[in-house]
């Protein structure tokens, strides 16, 4: 099994970025899979969630409305449009898959 993530980077408070989690070593199209996050001194929280077609998804209160989970099961990647970026969403961002499944991590740093 093998989760990478990409997309990461510094943003002005505002912006906007698109995170990917490329998946691989299982047949993605049948999980839920999910994004996390971990800021510095901070337990990694939920962000958000999405079911195996991509019908159903869920966020975390403080993303709601201004982030979007998505997948593409023909590409076997799951995404992470987060708008309107705040200061506090500051944080490594992390996919996961089947509980005990992370990625290495892709950083968002959100600074003026």
């Amino acid at each position: 099994v093998q989760l990478v993530e990409s997309g990461g980077g510094e943003v002005q408070p505002g912006g906007s970025l698109r995170l990917s989690c490329a998946a691989s070593g299982f047949t993605f199209s049948k999980y839920g899979m999910s994004w996390y996050r971990q800021a510095p001194g901070k337990e990694r929280e939920l962000v958000a969630s999405i079911t195996s077609s991509g019908g159903s998804t869920n966020y975390a209160d403080s993303v709601r409305g201004r982030f979007t989970i998505s997948r593409d099961n023909a590409k076997n990647t799951m995404y992470l449009q987060m708008n309107s970026l705040k200061p506090e969403n500051t944080a490594m961002y992390y996919c996961r898959w089947n509980d005990n499944y992370w990625g290495q991590g892709t950083q968002v740093t959100v600074s003026s």
